[in-house]
């Protein structure tokens, strides 16, 4: 049977930002990839959550889907929490929607924000997922993996503990084009370069991580938790 995978993210486009060579390696190898998408993504960008129009959402959805092809998810869930308002939902609410997800995925691996995001909604995420895979029953997720987002773990400047310490990295050098066609299916998600979310840029933090570990395109994780029966 193969291992499965559930990512665990904060907003539309973070499913693959920092982990989408990684998904799409480890699915051509065998494993099954699945995708929990917890905010609604775009309505931070209106005054009001209610002035976003249905018809965009509806858009940005339908472009998380075209990614996925790339990627190599098999589902994607959407949660449509708040976007960029989790920490005015209850952090219990939080946990239910990933604990459902769990219990239906049953993963082995998940991998989610890192806990030194500036984004209120990816550390909130963290916190969630820590707390819905306390290790007790029988059933246990055995990896948990936090991955950069690219426009806002780099973007903290609070420095000391919650800074990114990578300790885990995958060689995406074959797969970086698949993630690459994935973020190009963000209509309203990717940038122009040097913005981090451009497909340039998303190329150049690939490959400076390969410098650490003398590869050529590489994304980088910070181990969570790993238990080894």
């Amino acid at each position: 049977m193969s291992e499965k995978i559930l990512t665990i993210a904060a907003h539309p486009d973070d499913e693959l930002l920092g982990l989408g060579g990684t998904i799409r390696k480890r699915v051509n190898t065998g494993y099954t990839a699945d995708c929990l998408i917890l905010g609604e993504g775009l309505t931070s960008r209106k005054d009001n959550r209610e002035e976003e129009k249905e018809e965009n959402l509806d858009s940005l959805y339908s472009d998380s889907y075209k990614a996925a092809e790339h990627i190599g998810y098999n589902n994607l869930y959407f949660s449509r929490l708040p976007d960029n308002r989790f920490d005015s939902v209850d952090l219990l609410d939080i946990i239910k929607e990933i604990e459902k997800i769990i219990e239906k995925v049953k993963p082995d691996i998940i991998f989610t924000h890192h806990y030194g995001d500036l984004n209120i909604d990816h550390r909130k995420t963290l916190e969630a997922v820590i707390t819905a895979c306390r290790p007790v029953g029988e059933y246990k997720v055995k990896e948990i993996y936090a991955f950069e987002t690219p426009s806002s773990t780099e973007w903290n400047f609070e420095y000391g503990e919650n800074t990114f310490k990578p300790n885990y990295f995958v060689d995406i050098t074959n797969t970086i084009d698949a993630k690459l066609k994935g973020m190009d299916c963000y209509q309203s998600e990717k940038r122009d370069y040097p913005h981090p979310r451009s497909l340039k840029s998303l190329k150049t933090i690939a490959a400076k991580w390969g410098t650490v570990v003398a590869k050529k395109y590489v994304e980088a994780f910070e181990v969570i938790r790993k238990i080894e029966d």
